[in-house]
């Protein structure tokens, strides 16, 4: 049987119960994290919960505990639930109360998480994926990691529908990210990325790539990029927490180079699992 975080106790799944008016449920009124667990280990857990805590204070959510014991519970719900190589996903909402839009004044917020194992997407880390531009839809706070997710699971539906496995969202010219990811371009050895800004969420393993590439040598430039440079890209990649590296090498049709992994793309790759003391997987 599956242990869940329920608030601050460790619950069975058939034992747990939502309110119907839980502002979750009925406004996405709530922010939640993904953590990777490698052998164990939850993987850069504390920038995770640093950006849990920053997320439900800029919607003005108070979490019930410190982050040294919310850390501890997560290391709980991992080690109860033996998962190995897989994540945490964990969320808080607002709590219920009797249906306004407004914040209820005494509503107590309700925390949920629990596991999954998760191996890591090799071959596609090898070989890549295709991917497709769609228009970003959605509202103008993706630095948020909020339960408001519909925006984004309609691209990853309409890319998903095409044959992709992403969707590369642009505003009118501009890139931001993608459905479920961070995007990177590579030209001329320089690596390309949008700023982290109010459109797009700035991602725990992007902020790690970006450490990674002034460790091996790559320079970084955090700037808008454009559909058409997009194309024009020698390498093109995306990253997030439970994908890591891949490669994109197909964008609307157009082959990205020569359409295969690229030689940074690969280091980077290289770098990051070395990080992990994982051993190398991907070559």
């Amino acid at each position: 049987m599956e242990w869940i975080l329920h608030k601050d106790e460790f619950i069975q799944e058939d034992e747990l119960k939502i309110s119907k008016e839980d502002r979750g449920y009925q406004f996405g009124d709530g922010i939640y994290e993904v953590i990777r667990v490698y052998n164990g280990n939850l993987y850069t857990a504390k920038e995770h919960i640093d950006r849990f805590y920053a997320s439900a204070e800029k919607v003005k959510i108070v979490v019930p505990y410190t982050k040294d014991v919310f850390h501890k519970l997560m290391y709980d719900l991992v080690e109860k639930n033996e998962i190995n190589n897989g994540q945490v996903y964990v969320q808080i909402t607002r709590g219920s109360y009797v249906r306004q839009h407004q914040f209820p004044a005494d509503s107590s917020p309700v925390v949920v998480g629990y596991t999954k194992t998760v191996e890591r997407p090799v071959e596609l880390m090898r070989n890549g994926a295709r991917a497709k531009f769609i228009e970003d839809m959605r509202w103008l706070r993706c630095d948020i990691k909020s339960l408001n997710l519909l925006g984004n699971v309609l691209a990853k539906q309409e890319a998903y529908e095409d044959g992709c496995y992403e969707a590369v969202l642009h505003r009118g010219e501009i890139i931001t990210e993608g459905s479920s990811s961070n995007m990177y371009g590579i030209k001329d050895g320089v690596l390309y990325t949008h700023p982290a800004t109010n459109l797009i969420l700035d991602g725990i393993t992007r902020r790690t790539i970006l450490g990674l590439c002034e460790e091996v040598g790559i320079t970084v430039q955090e700037t808008s990029m454009t559909k058409v440079q997009a194309l024009k890209m020698d390498e093109f990649f995306m990253s997030s927490t439970t994908a890591e590296i891949i490669p994109l090498t197909e964008l609307d049709g157009f082959k990205i180079g020569n359409g295969e992994r690229g030689p940074l793309t690969e280091k980077l790759q290289q770098a990051f699992e070395a990080k992990l003391n994982l051993g190398v997987e991907v070559q």
